[in-house]
């Protein structure tokens, strides 16, 4: 069976602090930045709201694609965002899969 690699942002609000990350496992990742396990920044700035994700079958493709999208300018990041959710919606529960889990 072949992985998928996420590369993410989460956003504090639409237009607010935001963080760029890649994982092997959105939904395990998101639920460490919300317990306070991942990055303390995201922590620190309660950026918790998953807001963009894109897929990738090749790790070393999400890493570059992680490192470009964070050279970028912020209001680039902004415009991928409403892009694909003009709304800043939590996707989370997407990727969760359940709504009724934890």
């Amino acid at each position: 069976m072949q992985r998928t690699y996420f590369v993410y942002i989460l956003a504090s609000a639409p237009f607010g602090a935001i963080y760029i990350g890649v994982t092997n496992d959105i939904v395990f990742r998101v639920m460490e930045h919300r317990e306070g396990r991942g990055s303390a920044h995201v922590w620190k700035y309660k950026i918790f709201r998953l807001v963009h994700v894109e897929e990738f079958s090749n790790p070393s493709e999400a890493i570059l694609r992680e490192k470009h999208l964070k050279r970028w300018r912020r209001v680039w990041k902004d415009e991928l965002i409403e892009d694909l959710n003009p709304n800043w919606h939590d996707l989370f529960d997407t990727y969760r899969g359940d709504p009724l889990l934890p």
